[in-house]
């Protein structure tokens, strides 16, 4: 059976409204995604206050990861059923309900079980956003306000642990996990005051026809190098911040918890490419605007695990950061084009493969630093997206209205 979502176009907001619902999805995608990274700065009070070794006490990071790729196959389809509103909105409410449980956990275990389970719940809110704008938004206004959610995905792997490391130096990890659910609370007041309600987005298809898709979907040839791409971006920037949160707080670096700050900050500078990518792939073509970001990114991340002193290691992590941001909602929009009319499911399989590699980056960057060459790791993941980059020549052009100039199908499928 087809997925139809029909479409009510009547509950679509004003112009003059849109702005502050984009405004509003930000915020909130930036205080859910930031989840995945306010373990990272953790991990020395999660040892001593677990008595466990970083390679245990990681798993608060990736089990958060792993419930949230997996949360995907199941929110995505129930916002296609019941609407987007709902799921964001009763999601939110589950999340602020959810993540100050795991500041109350007595043991190490627990902690991973409530992370889990906020990983989860975590996963209602990006699935219903990036639909509601293609529903809710003018064609002329979806890349744009598409641009600035993903940027706000992205900066949370920057503000989530700014916002980690500040509060449980100053009041104790407990206190993290605390405030995030507080935040998710003026997430939900905003969504219920200043988000419209969505009167479409239903079908009568349940979770099988979406699942009997996938396989499909993942070994299709056209579709296979995107998601063997997509599984090196989030696994190489989760991976790269814990490498730093080791590696450059011991020699020959020495950096106390404020400069460790000021470090992560400055990815912030490389992020300011993700607004753009729907005018770069509009001028240049969805599979050359990946290209350069894909390249921008393994040359970063090489030169900073090769970078000998800070200024230079902090500059190419700026780099390869800025070329994450290029990439990321780049791919999804080359997946969705390249899918027709499978782009829902299709997307879906990219979330899930995206966030299993961010679940993966922390495991990995922690085997590799046991060697005690933080170098290794760096040039490892630098391997991996130097290896994507490769894969990008298998990618066909994306498919468009017939008779339609090249650069105009590209710029349309942006």
């Amino acid at each position: 059976m087809s997925r139809v979502i029909h479409l009510q176009t009547e509950h679509q907001p004003s112009d003059a409204r849109l702005p502050l619902i984009t405004a509003i999805l930000v915020w909130c995608g930036l205080v859910v995604v930031s989840g995945i990274y306010i373990t990272l700065p953790m991990g020395a009070a999660l040892s001593a206050a677990f008595r466990a070794a970083e390679s245990e006490t990681v798993w608060a990071g990736s089990a958060f990861s792993l419930a949230y790729a997996l949360g995907f196959l199941v929110f995505g389809p129930l916002s296609d059923r019941y609407g987007r509103w709902p799921v964001m909105f009763f999601g939110m409410i589950a999340i602020a309900a959810v993540t100050p449980l795991a500041g109350l956990t007595p043991d190490l275990p627990s902690l991973i079980a409530c992370r889990a389970l906020q990983g989860l719940v975590s996963a209602t809110f990006a699935p219903a956003a990036m639909a509601y704008i293609v529903e809710m938004f003018p064609a002329g206004r979806r890349v744009t306000a598409t641009g600035f959610v993903t940027t706000g995905f992205l900066v949370s792997a920057v503000a989530g642990q700014l916002f980690s490391a500040a509060v449980s130096e100053s009041m104790g990890w407990h206190a993290v996990f605390h405030l995030h659910g507080a935040l998710a609370v003026t997430c939900a007041v905003l969504l219920f005051r200043g988000v419209p309600r969505d009167g479409g987005g239903r079908t009568n298809a349940g979770l099988l026809s979406l699942y009997r898709e996938l396989p499909g979907l993942l070994l299709s040839g056209t579709l296979l190098p995107c998601y063997l791409i997509s599984s090196t971006l989030l696994l190489s920037l989760v991976g790269m911040y814990a490498v730093f949160e080791s590696q450059l707080t011991g020699e020959p670096f020495g950096l106390a918890s404020h400069e460790l700050m000021r470090v992560r900050m400055a990815g912030l500078a490389g992020m300011a490419l993700s607004p753009l990518a729907g005018r770069l792939a509009a001028k240049f073509g969805l599979v050359r605007t990946l290209q350069t970001g894909l390249a921008l990114a393994a040359a970063g991340m090489a030169a900073t695990g090769l970078a000998s002193g800070l200024p230079a290691l902090v500059l190419m992590s700026v780099v390869y950061v800025a070329g994450i941001s290029l990439a990321i909602p780049t791919m999804i929009s080359l997946v969705g084009t390249l899918a027709g009319e499978k782009r829902g499911a299709a997307i879906t399989l990219y979330t899930l493969v995206l966030f299993i590699g961010a679940s993966a980056g922390p495991l990995i960057a922690v085997h590799l630093t046991r060697t005690g060459i933080g170098i290794a790791a760096l040039e490892a993941l630098a391997a991996l997206l130097f290896a994507a980059f490769g894969l990008t020549r298998l990618l066909g052009a994306p498919a468009a209205s017939p008779g339609m100039p090249r650069r105009n199908r590209d710029a349309e499928n942006a």
